[in-house]
């Protein structure tokens, strides 16, 4: 058997992959270690240039105003802890990029789980009491585009505007035409399994950072590309 062709050396590596379930992660705080801090280190031994996404979860929400990258971390979840630690994981050579609230036309979301939901039901129960950036991953995208002709380092993309969960889903039904109505609950209602930040609201300020469109337009831009 012929030996294997020579593969060629990766000249950057976008390193999404994640365990991104938040409760399940205060189950099984080993295993969201295991794939975000351990995976992540054997992304890093590639050698590559490599960019690290991270979340606004690494933040205890405390903060009435957004959260910059100077700001010191404090996550209250065993997600947030392990996607901190990765961000260490990464290396000092690595853009580590926070963002927040991410959502697009494909996989599991929050803005497809609306969609699915409000065609099914007349009324949804979503939290009003929980505040950040929801930001469309083609915005993302561009942005990560932009930020890697920049030095490497801690840098915050996230959409421009905040608003809570329960705004996001009325302004998805509006946007998508569907009569459901929204019944807004607090976070102790929904009684999950892990802590959310209050407010995790993500803004930058390094200069020359990328700035991405308001969450709005990102959610009408998903909205045509789930219409295709």
């Amino acid at each position: 058997m012929p030996a294997p062709a020579h593969l060629p050396e990766p000249e950057l590596v976008l390193h999404a992959a994640a365990w991104t379930d938040v409760d399940g992660a205060e189950d099984d705080p080993q295993g969201a270690t295991a794939v975000n801090v351990g995976g992540t280190r054997n992304v890093a031994e590639l050698g590559a240039p490599l960019v690290y996404f991270s979340t606004d979860y690494v933040f205890d929400g405390t903060k009435r105003e957004p959260y910059v990258e100077s700001d010191g971390p404090n996550p209250l979840s065993a997600y947030g802890r392990s996607k901190l630690l990765g961000e260490a994981a990464a290396g000092e050579g690595a853009w580590i990029v926070r963002s927040s609230w991410l959502f697009g036309p494909t996989g599991h979301n929050f803005v497809r789980t609306m969609l699915r939901l409000g065609a099914e039901r007349d009324e949804v129960a979503v939290v009003g009491d929980q505040r950040g950036s929801p930001t469309y991953v083609g915005h993302l995208a561009a942005a990560t585009r932009e930020l890697v002709e920049l030095e490497p380092g801690l840098w915050h993309l996230a959409a421009d505007g905040d608003c809570t969960w329960a705004d996001l889903a009325e302004a998805v039904f509006a946007e998508a035409g569907i009569a459901c109505r929204v019944r807004r609950i607090s976070s102790g209602e929904l009684a999950r399994r892990a802590p959310r930040p209050v407010s995790s609201v993500l803004r930058s300020e390094r200069p020359g950072a990328p700035r991405l469109p308001h969450w709005r337009d990102g959610l009408r831009v998903c909205l045509d590309r789930l219409a295709q």
